[in-house]
């Protein structure tokens, strides 16, 4: 470590530790301190600035309450993991990369023809008007067949509560707006989905982390917070989640819906793949529970149509209907309507239901494939938190090593994988990594499994020594 880059000239213009602060944010943001590196120990600091060690601390403190260190006991401070951006955007286009990262699905299940014959159908069939704004809730013709579509499942809403939204993030971020003001808390799962994390911090929200169990989220410490804290919202994946896999039990399911009521607080429910039942014993929506009108719906129809038509869509609670309207149409004003009326012929004029139950049975054998022999090559290896469909296997390191190494490590290998940090909050001895099926035939996610496994050794000896903690250096 060189301790000389650390050493700043103070001005009398602005607090000693707000320049410290200001002079190691600049180094991570810049690149001179790599993620995981360790920061000078306090008192070697203070020496070094010629301060108080109490302006270091302060400094120190205010660095890891805005995300950019992070405090390990009995370690000493480190460059957070997210000051280093997950970016795997050079490999591309390159296929001999195993992309076990990527969430979007393959090409193979995309009805493309008969999608072209209906965005047709919409230029021939209407005027003018698909070029034009819609009202900002979305088309009625869609609504309507997104209504019947959602009945299946038990969501048995009218179309006057629906609104048509461009992808799910931006269902999370048009709800972000209406309802959460300025250091509101939100309740979120721990690990949860990364683009929530940042939407609802970019709104300013006190984000309070529940910890998941196999059955969903922890109720027990969940009854705990509410009874210190009050949220105005709770963010939920509750079938297949992202990034564990992990759906919530009936009873689970029931008694969120009665705590919601009881404290007074909204749940925002992200489903982006219940259609489906895989091997779970149920894949009821929370919403089809909501006896309360608590659950604010959100359905993406990414993983099971295709993820660039960027089209969702949100049952909202009557009473908070004009605040989402609002918040939309400052947003995009509305959804593409050539979009919305393509998809409108797609479903009411083609064989939607062969399709869904097309796509399931693709799902569900890949899943299944791909459980065994995940658990088969690595689960005498590592801990895999245990689930019953979906797309996402969340697996855990030994402790002491870090997913940020050894997904930058797998890149190497040609394997691309996504570290579990970026599904946490508060950065904790984060060593999860997920590996998504999505995109990758069944033989090359073995392929890959295979790699993974034969490269867990060479990993952990090579990383040895960062996992121990050199008593030398503790504060």
């Amino acid at each position: 470590m060189d301790i000389e880059i650390y050493r700043l000239e103070f001005n009398g213009k602005e607090c000693k530790y707000l320049q410290v602060y200001n002079k190691i944010k600049s180094m991570i943001v810049d690149g001179k301190l790599s993620s995981n590196e360790k920061l000078p120990p306090i008192r070697i600091l203070s020496k070094l600035l010629n301060v108080n060690s109490v302006t270091v601390v302060r400094a120190y403190e205010l660095l890891e309450s805005d995300g950019y260190v992070i405090k390990r006991v009995g370690s000493g401070t480190f460059v957070s993991l997210k000051t280093e951006k997950y970016d795997v955007r050079h490999i591309e286009d390159d296929e001999e990369f195993y992309r076990l990262d990527s969430g979007n699905p393959s090409p193979d299940i995309f009805p493309i023809e008969d999608f072209k014959k209906a965005v047709n159908m919409a230029l021939e069939n209407d005027d003018a008007s698909i070029f034009n704004y819609d009202d900002g809730h979305g088309i009625s013709e869609l609504k309507e067949v997104l209504r019947k579509y959602l009945s299946n499942f038990h969501v048995n809403t009218s179309t006057e509560n629906l609104m048509v939204i461009s992808g799910a993030q931006q269902g999370i971020d048009i709800v972000s707006k209406a309802m959460i003001d300025y250091s509101d808390i939100v309740f979120i799962e721990e690990p949860t989905y990364a683009g929530a994390i940042d939407v609802l911090k970019s709104r300013g929200a006190k984000l309070v982390t529940v910890p998941m169990l196999e059955d969903g989220i922890d109720i027990g410490i969940l009854k705990m917070k509410l009874e210190k804290l009050r949220p105005k919202l709770m963010y939920l994946m509750p079938n297949f989640q992202n990034p564990t896999g992990i759906s919530y039990s009936e009873n689970k399911k029931k008694k969120l819906i009665e705590m919601a009521e009881e404290y007074g607080f909204y749940i925002l429910e992200d489903d982006f793949i219940s259609d489906f039942r895989f091997l779970s014993e149920n894949n009821r929506t929370l919403k089809s529970y909501d006896k309360y009108n608590r659950v604010i719906y959100i359905k993406s129809f990414s993983k099971i149509l295709m993820p660039g038509l960027r089209v969702g869509v949100m049952d909202i609670p009557t009473e908070l209907i004009n605040r989402v309207l609002i918040s939309k149409y400052s947003s995009d004003i509305s959804t593409s309507t050539l979009i919305q009326k393509s998809l409108y012929y797609y479903m009411d004029k083609f064989n939607w239901k062969n399709h869904i139950i097309n796509v399931e049975k693709i799902y569900t054998q890949k899943y299944v494939e791909c459980y065994k022999y995940i658990h088969k090559k690595l689960g005498s290896r590592l801990n895999i938190i245990d689930n019953k469909g979906g797309i996402n296997f969340f697996l855990e390191l030994s402790r002491g090593y870090f997913s940020n190494d050894f997904t930058k490590f797998m890149l190497e290998k040609k394997v691309a994988l996504q570290p579990g940090s970026m599904y946490f909050d508060n950065e904790i001895d984060d060593r999860f990594f997920r590996i998504n099926i999505a995109r990758e035939s069944v033989e090359r996610i073995k392929e890959a499994v295979d790699i993974i496994a034969d490269s867990l050794d060479e990993f952990y000896q090579k990383n040895s020594n960062l996992s121990k903690i050199d008593n030398s250096e503790l504060q």
